[in-house]
Parts: structure tokens; C-alpha cells; sequence
């Protein structure tokens, strides 16, 4: 496998390593209906301001949020419109998953 190939895949494995926690995946999904303040994500995620801080430095920092300082008060936008078909996609997976009763491959219908 080429370097280029290798690095590509990590830089996606760490994308995918970001949004791999459901605290997160919730404030992605707010997201992607317009931007929202901490205290908003905070309240649906049900946990601690600094918690959900730390979450969303994490999505930062891999692009897939970005933030904007309005006073005292953080919006956080999501920076990648696509992702709202990519969650889409992986709902179609788990549900055909769910409803076959042997292993075959599931199919995505994006």
C-alpha cells in the first residue's frame, strides 16, 4: 500500500475515531438542523458543561464542527453538510442488519 494510501486511511480512522461516541453523534445530528449554543447541546446530552466541551474540541479538531464567540455565549456550526447522508447511509446498514435473520451482506441505498 502507498504512503498516500496509508495516510489517507489514518486521517479517516481518526475522523471516525471523533465521532464514535454517542454523546457526540447527538450533537452532530443538532447540528446538522443549524447551529446551537453549549448550553443547548449540553442540556440534550444530560451531561456537565465541561464534558460536552470536551466533545466538541474533539469534533473540532477534526473539522467536522466549527465555533464562533457571540459575547459570553459559543455556537458551534457543523462544517460538513455531507454528513447528514453519511448517517443516513449507516441508519440503512443497521436496519438491514436488524431485520435479517442470517449474516448477508446489508446494502446501503445512498
Amino acid at each position: 500500500m502507498s504512503a498516500q494510501r496509508q495516510a489517507r486511511a489514518a486521517t479517516r480512522a481518526t475522523v471516525i475515531k471523533a465521532m464514535a461516541h454517542p454523546s457526540r453523534l447527538l450533537c452532530l445530528e443538532a447540528l446538522m438542523a443549524g447551529e446551537r449554543c453549549v448550553a443547548d447541546l449540553t442540556n440534550l446530552v444530560g451531561a456537565d458543561i465541561s464534558t460536552v466541551s470536551k466533545h466538541l474540541a474533539l469534533l473540532r479538531s477534526v473539522g467536522l464542527v466549527t465555533v464562533e464567540k457571540r459575547g459570553l455565549q459559543v455556537f458551534y456550526q457543523i462544517a460538513c453538510p455531507c454528513l447528514g447522508t453519511f448517517f443516513e447511509c449507516m441508519d440503512d446498514l443497521a436496519s438491514s442488519a436488524r431485520s435479517s435473520k442470517r449474516r448477508a451482506a446489508a446494502r446501503c441505498q445512498c
